[in-house]
């Protein structure tokens, strides 16, 4: 049942000498509903009266002013901002779901905003014209070239001394030690050095790695949001309120509320997370971690074997994926296994798939050993051993394959399996596409794991890594580090020409190569932010930005800066979760913005809101980069981080929306 305001009701109401309005029931008004007992969406909120038990009679109602109703600022965004919406829609799916890298994304982003005219030509490449694009290029370069000369290695090996002999105490050194370098470090460059740093320490005192990988990599996080070249989302985020027309945040600005961050984040990792960590005891049983038993087995030469006499390079089947991972002889591991000629009563180890296994067994006339257990032990011997090694971010590992990267002819390393976010790979792994954070079970000889511990493609993460340093440049590395913090610290150059002064110092000053530092630079990271910050802009011209806080966004302004604040961290926080924190803070500044100009209030304290909501992401181990570092070192598994990093982000989200204000007032 309906009602309709009457023609004389109407203009009544429109000259405002009416305070109330007439309708007819049975008539259905444009923009007003009523449903029998009461209004409903269509009508006033809170209005209730009986309906007219007499249909098509006149009925009175109270007046409501406009402005009170719910929608009463509701109206349709124009066709631009509607596109620009589907666009951030699309790209918000894709990035959740993976289907696609994350540059990948950033470039049918931006293809799609040039196909729909939402940017113009000029601007397609503000994205990578945008001082913090270029910052953050060049602060990967400067975080290089203090890794390439040692410094932080040597950082590293200091930290036994005063990591003494408990959990507490270890747990307490990492935290200071990885917070203070992820401050000026690239959080990942600092990670991929402390990972088997942290494990030998933990090892060395009889503790499981899984009780220190996570906390190191929160340290981490929480460590580079006190300054504002600790992490790329802090620049970018800079460069969005430059562009806005507002002061550039200071180096040391986020410092205050960044070091209660870190004073927090400590306590809960020294007091509540031990309590919630796993205790996950890894590298003892490999074989039944990466579960290989089904592609091992154990065959015995029979007195009467065709075998005899030869060696396995001239018998293996070169069109099966098999290898023969050790020749037993008496029970002891014989020396180069694969050049040693066979004799009655040999075992061979071998390494394969079950029916490529079982089929050589038949054509060799092989027996097989019954009584044979698959141990960690039977894969190693006095000539082999097993290692994992973790594929870092910036790898050139990534995104190819063991085949295409020749990775046989480079180490001389066997791979028998690969870890990914939990899950065991087994099958095809040199046909496999690698990913940042696949972890590799290993086997190889001490040269060639010496070898490999040499490469910056792969970090051995049960032994300290020894690269190829130059520590000879380490004064150099350690004076440009301090030139550029004293730079940008007294604003005596913009922190884009502070960068850049120190990444071109580390090149010239050689502690780097053009090519390490070339390879140092995230691809990635660029090309996200070259695609995805012309979405930023299209929101904003599009109007996109202003529709969804005039119209949806509305009701959350009437209850305060406050809870506006609260909300966008929060909201940042859950996106950082599922998707790129980058694009996350990308999506939401221009919100943000708009918020703060329609309550007539700084932005400021909304933007650090993002940051650091941004930079924080404890809850999945896919939210942030670091995290999934350590996930497969740490033997985790996913709900571990919803667990123990879940009541972090809650006490950070309580933290920022009080301690903000304080810091930035509104």
């Amino acid at each position: 049942m309906h009602t309709a305001l009457g023609k004389r009701s109407r203009n009544a109401q429109k000259n405002g000498k009416c305070p109330y309005f007439y309708g007819l029931t049975g008539e259905a008004p444009a923009g007003i509903m009523y449903h029998g007992n009461g209004w409903g969406p269509g009508g006033p909120s809170g209005l209730q009266i009986q309906q007219s038990r007499s249909p098509g009679r006149w009925v009175r109602f109270p007046h409501i002013p406009a402005t009170s109703w719910p929608l009463a600022n509701f109206h349709m965004p124009g066709i631009d901002a509607i596109l620009v919406l589907i666009v951030v829609g699309a790209a918000m799916v894709v990035f959740v779901t993976e289907k696609l890298r994350i540059d990948v994304t950033a470039m049918c982003i931006l293809l799609a905003l040039v196909g729909l005219r939402l940017i113009s030509e000029d601007q397609v490449l503000y994205g990578f014209a945008s001082p913090a694009t270029a910052t953050v290029a060049a602060m990967f370069v400067l975080s290089a070239g203090l890794v390439r000369t040692g410094l932080v290695q040597w950082l590293v090996r200091r930290m036994d001394i005063l990591a003494g002999k408990t959990e507490a105490r270890l747990l307490l050194t990492l935290c200071i030690f990885v917070a203070f370098l992820s401050a000026f470090v690239v959080n990942t460059a600092t990670i991929a050095v402390f990972i088997p740093a942290a494990i030998v320490l933990a090892n060395s005192r009889r503790i499981p790695p899984s009780r220190v990988l996570m906390p190191l990599s929160f340290a981490s996080q929480f460590g580079g949001v006190c300054t504002l070249i600790g992490t790329s989302t802090n620049i970018l985020v800079n460069a969005i309120a430059i562009s806005a027309g507002m002061a550039a945040f200071g180096l040391f600005e986020f410092a205050p509320l960044g070091l209660m961050m870190v004073a927090a984040g400590t306590v809960y990792l020294l007091v509540v997370a031990p309590w919630l960590l796993p205790r996950r005891k890894m590298g003892e049983r490999r074989v039944d971690e990466y579960r290989l038993a089904d592609y091992l087995t154990e065959l015995r030469v029979p007195k009467d074997s065709k075998l005899i006499g030869k060696t396995w390079n001239e018998v293996k089947p070169h069109e099966k994926d098999l290898r023969l991972i050790k020749l037993l002889r008496r029970k002891k591991a014989t020396w180069r296994a694969s050049e040693t000629k066979f004799r009655k009563e040999d075992v061979l180890l071998l390494h394969g798939k079950a029916d490529s296994l079982m089929e050589l067994k038949d054509t060799l006339g092989l027996e097989t050993v019954a009584d044979a257990e698959m141990t960690d032990r039977e894969l190693s011997s006095d000539e082999v051993r097993l290692v994992e090694a973790l594929v870092p971010f910036r790898s050139r590992l990534a995104g190819r394959t063991l085949r295409h990267f020749d990775f046989s002819r480079r180490y001389g390393c066997f791979v028998l399996a690969v870890q990914r976010r939990g899950r065991i790979l087994r099958d095809r792994l040199v046909d496999i596409h690698l990913e940042s954070g696949d972890t590799l079970l290993l086997q190889g000889s001490d040269e060639e794991i010496a070898r490999l511990m040499k490469s910056s493609d792969l970090i051995v993460t049960n032994e300290l890594t020894d690269l190829h340093v130059r520590k000879d440049r380490a004064v150099t590395a350690l004076s440009l580090v301090i030139l550029v913090v004293a730079l940008a610290a007294f604003n005596v150059v913009p922190i884009l020409i502070a960068a850049v002064i120190g990444a071109i110092g580390m090149v010239l000053g050689g502690c780097l190569t053009i090519e390490e530092a070339y390879h140092a630079i995230d691809w990635k990271v660029v090309f996200l932010l070259g695609g995805i910050l012309p979405l930023g802009l299209a929101l904003q011209q599009s109007g996109a930005a202003s529709w969804l806080t005039t119209s949806v966004l509305n009701p959350l302004t009437s209850l305060g800066p406050l809870a506006v604040l609260a909300s966008l961290y929060l909201i940042t926080a859950v996106l950082t979760e599922t998707m790129s924190n980058n694009a996350a803070a990308i999506l939401l500044a221009p919100i943000a913005l708009s918020l703060a100009s329609s309550m007539n209030v700084s932005p400021r304290p909304f933007l650090v809101a993002i940051t650091f909501a941004a930079s924080t992401s404890f809850a999945t181990p896919v939210g942030y980069q670091t995290n999934t570092m350590v996930y497969a070192p740490g033997g985790y598994r996913f709900l571990d981080y919803l667990r123990v990093g879940g009541p972090l982000n809650l006490i950070f989200w309580i933290v920022a929306t009080f301690a903000i204000p304080l810091i930035w007032p509104f």
